[in-house]
């Protein structure tokens, strides 16, 4: 999953990148109002963090040009303590969640889970396929009783297969999903994150199809692959 974090406080910032990285998150980052709605109208993001005092155009003028072009990703927004105003008329704009600063990370990457949940429709902590099992709290998975350890990224790759189950995801789809701005990766590193999956999976009765000229599909082994 791609995040977008809006935040003008480098500290702050700088906490959130942290924790949101290291549990797979692609993450990017901008400072300014300006930015985030540049980066926010090219659609590559699956969900947004928008602190409230922006300089320039502020939280709750990117949060009403977001939602005036039609888009739904979901929006935690960050507000001050004593900004209760502000909570109510971005709650009103069309954010799904906010958090009152100072906040603990540990409740804040909950809260984002929760809301990645509920705009992809799963719902619980855990993600299948036939006998594939992925906990994304605690970041491990099984197959049946065996547990399978994967990279951070092979980690974002499957999560976000099988966040999106019956559909066929394409390289450039699953390459914005999964990377960050700053990382310098071409479309064919996702056929080498796919490969290392399969051989993983695949002993352990799980596909991973590749569905020529569309992109890839996660099914349990039944179903017949296409390479």
């Amino acid at each position: 999953m791609r995040v977008l974090i809006v935040e003008d406080d480098d500290l702050l910032a700088a906490g959130l990148l942290k924790v949101l990285e290291q549990s797979g998150y692609a993450v990017d980052w901008v400072n300014n109002g300006e930015l985030a709605d540049r980066a926010l109208n090219d659609g590559e993001h699956d969900l947004v963090v928008l602190d409230i005092g922006l300089p320039g155009m502020d939280g709750l003028q990117v949060l009403k040009r977001l939602r005036s072009r039609g888009q739904t990703i979901p929006v935690m927004i960050l507000t001050a303590r004593d900004d209760v105003s502000d909570k109510v008329r971005g709650l009103d704009f069309g954010a799904d969640d906010y958090m009152v600063k100072p906040f603990e990370l540990n409740e804040f990457e909950a809260r984002l889970r929760a809301l990645i949940r509920r705009a992809v429709g799963v719902s619980g902590v855990r993600l299948s396929c036939g006998n594939l099992v992925l906990d994304t709290i605690s970041h491990r998975a099984w197959v049946g009783d065996a547990e399978v350890a994967f990279t951070v990224r092979e980690w974002a790759v499957l999560e976000y297969l099988l966040i999106h189950q019956g559909q066929v995801l394409s390289k450039d789809r699953i390459l914005q999903a999964v990377c960050n701005w700053d990382d310098s990766i071409s479309p064919n590193a996702i056929e080498v994150y796919m490969s290392r999956l399969r051989s993983k999976l695949e002993p352990l009765g799980v596909n991973v199809r590749t569905i020529r000229g569309f992109g890839y599909l996660l099914d349990a082994q039944d179903a017949e692959s296409e390479r």
